[in-house]
């Protein structure tokens, strides 16, 4: 064993285990090898039998001959590239919760915000409502922020309730509050809207939430790309990111928790990784949040997230808040000037993303014609069916702007709408 202070153990020959750190365990890869490895200061030294004495002191272990030139080599390649990813891996936490202005042990690493409200949904929420409880969700939010909780209501017996919207788009804070009700054990919120732009007061209403004892979950999906996020600041007790979102991977997100919750929460699912003991008589779980996190991970993917959070938090993302304010006012104003165009949602301070129809004329088809001009936009119901109904639209198009947008971009875009209008009469 080597000195405890410097955390690093040695076992030696017959293909036992090496652990690294007291973080990573591998195996020695060559068997009945008359052998003792060490890894110290990143690089592999093998000891022979006659090298070795356990009152060796490190500092001449370190100095003996590295496995490259050993009569039996070892390739520590493996051993190496697998500490090195999950530095990195690790690394890209520790970024997102600076970005977040939150701690790295309150963020569960997943695919996204689907995947982290189902996480919530089922890991938080299962077991503990019941019949006669309800969950409160905003008229505007994304389908991944209905469905889950609709899973779980029809298996706790929980009821779904919902708070109506203005028809600028804007929350009715004082319906909303009313619907904060006893029964109501979880409210549900987007805290920027996908499809209308809308910035809800998530401070305020999570406050609200807290002082009836409700748990509060926000998606922060379209929040987190677009302004400066203070996430326990927000007071919020689950908030979901997204990371293609954010210019990083597809397959990559976070959620944000409370240490509290992570603490008392089940894990959602089983595998690899979220334990520290399995046996046949029962499983010794992890800490979290990697008990939330089961399987081999995204690794590559969440990397990318890191160097996409680099890339945001060297721009300043005031500054890209300013720009895509900017950007929206411009669009708006040019929009405006086209007959038979219609903005769907109109909220103060909103986002920097448009959804519009245009009288005699369906989304797809505009969005179709658009295209042929080299001009992207979305058409449809953008994941968010009830929002559609309430405005009683089948489908729209949606024009969302990033700070890498260039007002020259959006002149463009509307001489193209108009050339698109005029073909399709």
């Amino acid at each position: 064993l080597a000195r405890e202070d410097l955390d690093v153990w040695v076992v030696g020959g017959d293909g036992d285990m090496l652990s690294i750190g007291g973080n990573h365990l591998i195996h020695a890869l060559r068997r009945n090898v008359n052998l003792t490895i060490l890894m110290f200061n990143n690089q592999i030294y093998g000891l022979t039998k006659g090298q070795y004495s356990p009152t060796s002191e490190v500092g001449k272990v370190t100095k003996s001959t590295p496995f490259g030139s050993l009569d039996q080599p070892f390739n520590p390649i493996s051993v190496a590239l697998g500490a090195e990813a999950t530095d990195a891996y690790e690394a890209s936490r520790t970024k997102l919760a600076g970005f977040l202005k939150a701690h790295r042990d309150e963020l569960v690493l997943c695919s996204g915000t689907t995947f982290a409200i189902n996480l919530v949904a089922y890991s938080w929420a299962l077991p503990r409502l019941k019949g006669g409880d309800a969950i409160l969700l905003s008229r505007m939010e994304h389908h991944a922020n209905i469905v889950p909780w609709q899973l779980v209501a029809e298996r706790t017996g929980a009821t779904i309730k919902v708070a109506e919207i203005r028809q600028d788009g804007t929350l009715d804070l004082d319906a909303l509050y009313a619907a904060m009700t006893p029964e109501v054990k979880i409210v549900g919120l987007v805290h920027v809207s996908n499809v209308l732009g809308t910035v809800n007061p998530v401070r305020e209403i999570c406050r609200e939430a807290r002082r009836r004892g409700i748990v509060s979950v926000i998606d922060g999906s379209q929040a987190a790309p677009h302004r400066a996020l203070d996430v326990p600041s927000i007071g919020c007790d689950f908030y979901a990111i997204t990371g293609h979102k954010m210019c990083g991977p597809t397959g990559t997100g976070a959620l944000w928790a409370r240490r509290e919750h992570i603490a008392a929460m089940p894990p959602f699912l089983g595998g690899g990784e979220m334990i520290k003991e399995v046996r046949f008589g029962g499983t010794v779980f992890n800490d979290g949040p990697h008990r939330f996190e089961a399987g081999t991970p995204n690794i590559a993917g969440h990397i990318g997230l890191g160097a996409a959070v680099d890339y945001l938090s060297a721009i300043g993302m005031d500054a890209i808040e300013a720009r895509e304010s900017e950007l929206l006012a411009h669009a708006t104003e040019e929009l405006g000037r086209i007959d038979g165009l219609s903005i769907i949602g109109n909220a103060p301070a909103k986002a920097a993303v448009i959804s519009f129809v245009v009288q005699d004329a369906h989304a797809h088809d505009l969005a179709t014609l658009l295209d042929l001009e080299g001009v992207a936009v979305r058409s449809g119901q953008h994941c968010a069916h009830p929002l559609l109904q309430f405005y009683g639209v089948a489908a729209t198009c949606r024009a969302s702007f990033a700070f890498y947008n260039t007002h020259d971009e959006i002149e463009r875009f509307v001489a193209a709408l108009i050339k698109v209008r005029r073909l399709l009469g």
